[in-house]
């Protein structure tokens, strides 16, 4: 079991000025970082995994489809450019010193077509999944593919959605990432959710129902860790909190009131909440 924390709260590219949170979240008792992948070259990426070494900090990486990719689509190009994009994750992936990467990586955000998925749509993406997990596989690398609310995308909702998805895709290195802000608003309950597809998810997301500190909020975060450990689950366990630093990713996640009084509060409440939920669990 390892605790980790997103970088998102702070910034979608990691930089010099940014080593200092890395000191924090160490002294914080965290065992490493989520890193943003949203641009930038593996070089990049090779620079991040030597200053998360200095550290002590190991890493997994965060992802999305941008414009123009779908894995989903019935369009050839989207599909292409959608493979095309989990390679490079992959790639960089691997240049980070990490052996997963999540996010939603089946289609593009806040893409609605008025109705639920379709069987061709379904098939297009385990198609692109399929190729994309061999190619990474190579690499040492796993994708956990992220179910978000039906607010934001409608491909993939629901637990049982993404254990379908996985278990068509059927590789070793993809699963699929439990999330409890999508789940606690998607899932009547979470506990038997994560019975349900125990074996599939391959990544745990932390984060209260309005994105603030975990455990100010009314998720029962005592039976997810009951259930989490029932199932066997030994991975990371990941908060992931969004403030207003970033005006893009606030209104990607439709933050426009403050959620916390500083990140301090949020990063230093969640490793309590964390630690003493798994080990009462």
């Amino acid at each position: 079991m390892k605790f980790g924390f997103n970088l998102l709260l702070w910034t979608a590219h990691f930089e010099e000025q940014h080593l200092p949170i890395l000191d924090d979240l160490k002294a914080a008792g965290y065992d490493g970082v989520e890193v943003p992948i949203f641009g930038g070259e593996e070089a990049h990426f090779a620079w991040v995994r030597t200053r998360l070494a200095d550290a002590g900090l190991a890493s997994t990486g965060v992802a999305f489809f941008p414009p123009g990719t779908d894995a989903t689509s019935a369009d050839p190009a989207e599909r292409a450019a959608a493979l095309d994009h989990m390679k490079w994750l992959a790639d960089c992936t691997a240049a980070l010193g990490a052996d997963l990467v999540c996010g939603p990586l089946h289609q593009t955000l806040g893409r609605f077509s008025g109705a639920g998925p379709t069987a061709d749509e379904f098939a297009r993406c385990v198609e692109v999944h399929k190729e994309a997990a061999a190619y990474a596989g190579k690499a040492g690398v796993s994708y956990s593919v992220e179910p978000l609310n039906r607010f934001e995308c409608y491909f993939l909702n629901t637990a049982a959605a993404a254990r379908t998805l996985v278990d068509a895709v059927g590789a070793a290195n993809h699963g699929y990432l439990y999330d409890t802000f999508h789940f606690n608003i998607e899932e009547k309950s979470q506990a038997r959710a994560i019975q349900a597809t125990a074996g599939r998810f391959n990544h745990v997301h932390i984060s209260e129902n309005d994105r603030g500190t975990p455990g100010t909020g009314p998720i029962d975060f005592a039976s997810v860790f009951k259930a989490l450990k029932a199932s066997g689950y030994d991975g990371w366990v990941t908060v992931e909190s969004f403030g207003s630093a970033l005006p893009d990713i606030a209104a990607a996640t439709r933050v426009w009131r403050p959620l916390f009084d500083k990140p301090e509060d949020v990063y230093r409440g969640a490793i309590k909440l964390m630690r003493e939920g798994w080990a009462a669990a």
